[in-house]
């Protein structure tokens, strides 16, 4: 019996009345569901496991109940394995999850009869490298993030290329930006808008402390490294917003494009444009 993996939002009331409907309608059309934790707090219907377990289980497809930040971190979860997720809209912005609750059913139908796309989304590689030596890495859907501590005070940091020096100043920090993060930190910050299918990279600074500097969007395939050179007290490395990693001074983050992509079920195209008129006003006047 092919297995469906269900992940959710924690408190989310609807989930009571959603989720035993949803382990029903499975059930009936031949699929065994599993539940994260998380899910298993709504519903004794199904066996729980885990959520990083869950890839160990091999599902053909993860539905995930949420927002976007639910989708970043199941996302990082199945990457190394490549399950298509389902991803429908419980949150507010809801950028990434594209599918309406009300749409939920219509989807899996979609599904069951191939008559859905798989959207890839390329994601980010940062190395963190202490003393000459690689000390930890890490995959992020949306960004990499390098900031300086909570004083409301700049630090001094330094962007290369390929080995080649882009810029050293005083900031905020710096974004390093998928195409799919780059409507996320990287538009609050005023970075450009990519693509999801564009094959590049953005570094945005943060508050920069000069008036000509400028994101910078670089091919998919280059090394993009970040250096926190002088912070007031504490530097941090930020992964989707979700994980943070403590640096030292002199730290090197090298990041590059990942081995894995997160493969989202879709219906139909288009519906990037969609969301940026609809959930960001984007083009309005």
């Amino acid at each position: 019996m092919a297995r469906i993996a269900i992940v959710s939002k924690p408190q989310k009331e609807e989930m009571s009345r959603l989720l035993p409907e949803l382990i029903a309608w499975l059930r009936a059309r031949g699929y065994d569901p599993l539940l994260d934790e998380e899910s298993a707090r709504y519903t004794s219907d199904a066996r729980a496991v885990p959520r990083a377990e869950l890839p160990q289980h091999a599902p053909e497809l993860v539905i995930v109940l949420g927002g976007d930040g639910t989708l970043l971190s199941v996302g990082r979860i199945f990457a190394s394995v490549g399950t298509p997720l389902l991803s429908v809209n419980l949150g507010t912005l809801g950028f990434l999850t594209e599918v309406r609750l009300s749409e939920l059913y219509e989807t899996l139908e979609g599904w069951c009869h191939d008559c859905h796309l798989i959207e890839k989304r390329a994601m980010l590689r940062a190395e963190l490298w202490r003393n000459g030596q690689k000390h930890s890495e890490y995959d992020a859907l949306n960004d990499i993030v390098v900031t300086k501590g909570e004083i409301a005070r700049m630090g001094d940091f330094a962007v290369e290329l390929d080995g080649n020096t882009v810029a050293q100043f005083r900031a905020d920090g710096v974004i390093v930006s998928t195409p799919t993060g780059s409507t996320a930190y990287n538009l609050a910050a005023n970075g450009p808008i990519l693509t999801p299918n564009v094959d590049a990279m953005v570094a945005t600074p943060i508050c920069p402390h000069l008036l000509t500097l400028r994101p910078i969007v670089v091919r998919g395939d280059a090394l993009l490294t970040v250096r926190a050179e002088g912070i007031p007290n504490l530097a941090l490395l930020t992964v989707d917003g979700q994980r943070a990693v403590e640096l030292c001074v002199g730290d090197d983050i090298r990041c590059h494009k990942s081995p894995y992509t997160v493969n989202l079920v879709r219906l139909k195209e288009g519906g990037f444009f969609e969301a940026l008129r609809t959930k960001l006003s984007w083009g309005e006047r």
